[in-house]
């Protein structure tokens, strides 16, 4: 009986197979993501709960990096630097968002190149691209030196924060971004596994705060 069941099934037919997201594909869902990020920060500015989110920069750098790897950015000669152009673009595309979504909605905005957010997206915007192409290197010590640098992006900017501009916006949303930062840095040291490489991922979060938070003092941003 169990013979005669197993004889009369049918084989089910093997899956296809899938093929991979085309490359330009990949880079035109991550510009119009840059975009939307833009448009959602303009609305998100009109929101009590979101306005200090909106009004920051760490989390433009990290959506900036993540559409990086929505890209399908790799290391490599040419592959490199092609990603941290990327970023740049990326990091501008959104600034474009938001300018037409604000002017949209009524409120007269300026998209200028002396603007001092539009100027910092060129450093930011490589150096999102450089994360995200540590982020897919085989070594522990680059993705360390990775995560550390997303860390001290987001610590730098809420340490500068409570410092400046609490007052008027509150320190909850400045104290999260602070503690999720830090939380970045655990990962990449805990990560990491060799202890070179968490001394890479601590000192590129420590110096790297370090660095954000005096260039945020120095150029007043």
């Amino acid at each position: 009986m169990e013979t005669t069941m197993h004889a009369g099934l049918t084989a089910r037919p093997a899956p296809a197979p899938t093929h991979a997201v085309p490359a330009a594909a990949r880079v035109s869902m991550a510009l119009t993501g840059a975009l939307l990020a833009g448009v959602l920060t303009s609305f998100g500015q009109a929101v009590p709960g979101l306005s200090s989110v909106a009004n920051s920069a760490g989390p433009w750098f990290v959506v900036a990096a993540a559409l990086c790897l929505l890209a399908g950015v790799r290391s490599g000669r040419w592959a490199s630097p092609a990603a941290m152009v990327l970023g740049v673009v990326l990091l501008e595309l959104m600034h474009v968002g938001y300018w037409a979504t604000t002017n949209l909605r009524g409120y007269p905005d300026v998209l200028s190149i002396t603007n001092f957010w539009v100027l910092m997206g060129i450093p930011a915007g490589v150096l999102a691209g450089a994360v995200a192409v540590a982020l897919r290197s085989r070594d522990v010590g680059w993705r360390g030196a990775a995560l550390g640098a997303t860390a001290a992006v987001l610590v730098g900017e809420g340490v500068r924060a409570l410092l400046q501009v609490a007052d008027t916006t509150g320190p909850v949303t400045w104290v999260v971004e602070i503690v999720v930062g830090l939380a970045v840095l655990v990962v990449a040291v805990v990560t990491a596994r060799t202890p070179l490489g968490r001394i890479v991922a601590l000192a590129t979060g420590v110096l790297g705060t370090v660095g954000v938070l005096g260039a945020y003092l120095l150029l007043g941003g």
